[in-house]
C-alpha cells in the first residue's frame, strides 16, 4: 500500500537548530484577549432539579461526544448550541448557606465561584416546595453579583400546576425573568432557552471576525497543574519576564494572552491557572479554576499540556487532556523539569512508555522532554504546536480518501450485523478543526466503536495526522447515487425525464 504523504511541514529550520536560533527567530508582541464562548451556571439549593435541567439541555450534545477510552470524566459541564449561539453550561452542587459541614461548604464555595465566572446565571427553584430561606440567600448573592439571572421554577409538570400559578411566588426574589418549566418532561424549556440566549452580551463584530482575519495565527493554551512551570515556559518563549513565575503554587490566577512570531508563524500563547488535586484545594479562588482552563481551551487551537518530570501524571493531568481532546484540540505534551529527572538517573524511554500507558487516548500526540528554566526543547514544543495547527486545518483530497477506504475494506471489511453484510460506499471530509470525515454505508448501526477507531487510526497513518479525528457514519438514502472511485456520476434525473417523455409521446394519444 502506498500511503499519502503527510501535510508539508510549515517550518523549514532543522530540529537541531530550533533551540539555538530561538532568540533570533522569536518576536514577542502584545495580544488582545480573544473572546470565549459565554458560560451559564446552574445554581440553587439541593434537590431542585439542576442536574435534570442540565441533562435536558445538554442531552443532545452528549450524544455527539465520543467516549474516550481510558479516561473517566465527570459530566458537570457541556458545550451547547441554541439558535446558533454556542455556550458552555455548568452544573453546580446544591447551595446550602451557613453550614458547618466541610463538604457542603466546599460545594457552596464552588457555586459562588461558578457565579463569578459565569456570563449568565440560572437560579433553579422547586415550584412545588415554594420559597425557602436557602432560595432567598442564593438570590441575595446573585443580586450582589450583578450578573443576568433567570429563575427556572422547576417541577411544573402539568397544565394544572401552571394554571395554579405556583411559579409566580418566586417573583418576590427580585428577578423579572421567571419561567415555569419541567426539566424532566421538557415543558417550557424552549421558551426558557430563548430568553437565556437573549441575556448574553451581543457578539462584537471584531470578535466574530477575528479568527477569519487571522487564519494563520495558532492559538496555544498552556495548561497543567500548579507549579509545573507554565509561566516560566511562557517567559522563556517570549524572552522576557512577562508572567509572574514563582515556586509558590497558584501564582497565576487567570488566563493571560501574549503574541509572538516564531520562524514566520504567528502564535498566541495563553498562560492559565493550574488545577490542584481535589483534596489539596485550600484557597477559594482555586476551587473553580477549571472554568478558566475551559475558557482557554475553548479559545485555543492547540493545547500544550505541561507535566512535571519529578511526578508522574495524575488525575488532573488526565482530566485536562481529555477536555482538550473532547473539544477537538491538538495536543502537545511537554515533560518539564527533565534536567532534574535526568540528573536523578531517570531514563527517557521507560518514562515515555509509562506516560503513554497512562494516556492511551493520546497515543498519537507528540511528547517532548525539556526544561523551561534552561530553555531545552521549549521551541521544539512550539514548532510541534504549529505543525498540529496545520494538521487541524488540513483538507484531504477525496479520491485519496476513498482509495484508502477501499484498501481498508479489502484488508479488513466491516463485521456482519445481524447476519447481514455492512457495506461502506463512500468517505469524504466534511469539516476541519478537527478534521471530520463522513462515511456513507447501508447499516450505520453495524459499525462498532472498535471499527471506527480502526478507520481513524488508518487515516492518521496514511495522512500523517497527529490531531483528534472525528468520524460520522450515516445511512445512504435510497435515491442517493454514490459513484465508485473510477466512475463518473450519471445524470440520472435527465435520463429519467427523457424516458418519461418518450413514454408519454408513445401512449398519450392511444
Amino acid at each position: 500500500m502506498t500511503d499519502t504523504p503527510p501535510p508539508a511541514d510549515p517550518f523549514a529550520a532543522p530540529e537541531s537548530d530550533i533551540d539555538t536560533q530561538a532568540e533570533d527567530s522569536a518576536l514577542a508582541l502584545d495580544a488582545a484577549p480573544i473572546a470565549a464562548r459565554p458560560i451559564v451556571a446552574l445554581v440553587g439549593r439541593p434537590n431542585v432539579g439542576k442536574s435534570t435541567l442540565f441533562n435536558r439541555i445538554a442531552g443532545g450534545r452528549r450524544a455527539l461526544v465520543e467516549d474516550i477510552p481510558g479516561v473517566t470524566r465527570d459530566r458537570h459541564y457541556a458545550d451547547v448550541t441554541w439558535l446558533g449561539r454556542a455556550f458552555t453550561l455548568v452544573d453546580t452542587g446544591g447551595f446550602i448557606p451557613d453550614t458547618d459541614d466541610k463538604l457542603l461548604q466546599r460545594v457552596r464555595d464552588q457555586a459562588q465561584l461558578a457565579i463569578e465566572e459565569a456570563t449568565s446565571v440560572v437560579l433553579v427553584v422547586d415550584a412545588m416546595a415554594g420559597i425557602s430561606s436557602a432560595d432567598e440567600e442564593v438570590a441575595r448573592l446573585l443580586r450582589k453579583s450583578g450578573k443576568p439571572v433567570i429563575v427556572a421554577a422547576n417541577k411544573i409538570d402539568s397544565e394544572r400546576r401552571a394554571i395554579e400559578g405556583l411559579a409566580s411566588d418566586f417573583y418576590s426574589l427580585g428577578f423579572p425573568a421567571l419561567h415555569a418549566i419541567s426539566a424532566e418532561h421538557g415543558r417550557g424549556v424552549d421558551d426558557f432557552m430563548d430568553e437565556l440566549i437573549e441575556s448574553f452580551p451581543e457578539e462584537d463584530e471584531s470578535d466574530a471576525t477575528a479568527r477569519d482575519s487571522d487564519k494563520n495565527v495558532c492559538r496555544v493554551a498552556i495548561i497543567g497543574r500548579p507549579n509545573v512551570g507554565k509561566s516560566t515556559l511562557v517567559n522563556r518563549l517570549l524572552g522576557e519576564e512577562r508572567m509572574v513565575a514563582s515556586d509558590i503554587p497558584g501564582t497565576t490566577t487567570d488566563a493571560v494572552d501574549a503574541r509572538l512570531t516564531f520562524q514566520g508563524k504567528a502564535f498566541v500563547l495563553t498562560d492559565t491557572a493550574g488545577i490542584r488535586r481535589k483534596n489539596a484545594i485550600s484557597a477559594r479562588v482555586e476551587q473553580f479554576s477549571v472554568m478558566r482552563a475551559l475558557k482557554a481551551i475553548d479559545r485555543a487551537d492547540v493545547a500544550l499540556l505541561i507535566l512535571d518530570a519529578t511526578e508522574a501524571a495524575v488525575d488532573q493531568d488526565l482530566r485536562l487532556a481529555s477536555i482538550a481532546v473532547e473539544k477537538g484540540k491538538g495536543m502537545v505534551v511537554l515533560v518539564n523539569k527533565w534536567d532534574l529527572a535526568d540528573g536523578a538517573g531517570v531514563k527517557q524511554r521507560p518514562f515515555e512508555a509509562d506516560l503513554r500507558e497512562r494516556l492511551p487516548f493520546l497515543a498519537y500526540a507528540p511528547i517532548v522532554f525539556g526544561s523551561a528554566l534552561t530553555g531545552k526543547a521549549v521551541f521544539r514544543a512550539l514548532k510541534l504546536a504549529g505543525e498540529l495547527d496545520e494538521h487541524l486545518k488540513a483538507r484531504l483530497p477525496t479520491p485519496q480518501i476513498n482509495d484508502l477506504l477501499q484498501q481498508i475494506i479489502d484488508a479488513h471489511p466491516a463485521p456482519l450485523y445481524g447476519g447481514n453484510p455492512v457495506r461502506l460506499f463512500y468517505m469524504a471530509q466534511i469539516g476541519e478543526r478537527p478534521p471530520t470525515f463522513c462515511i456513507t454505508c447501508n447499516r450505520p448501526e453495524g459499525i462498532t466503536e472498535d471499527y471506527k477507531r480502526f478507520i481513524i487510526n488508518r487515516l492518521r497513518e496514511a495522512f500523517g495526522l497527529r490531531v483528534p479525528i472525528r468520524l460520522i457514519i450515516r445511512k445512504k438514502s435510497k435515491k442517493e447515487f454514490v459513484p465508485k472511485p473510477d466512475q463518473k456520476p450519471v445524470r440520472r434525473a435527465n435520463a429519467k425525464f427523457r424516458i418519461t417523455a418518450r413514454l408519454k409521446s408513445k401512449y398519450w394519444n392511444k
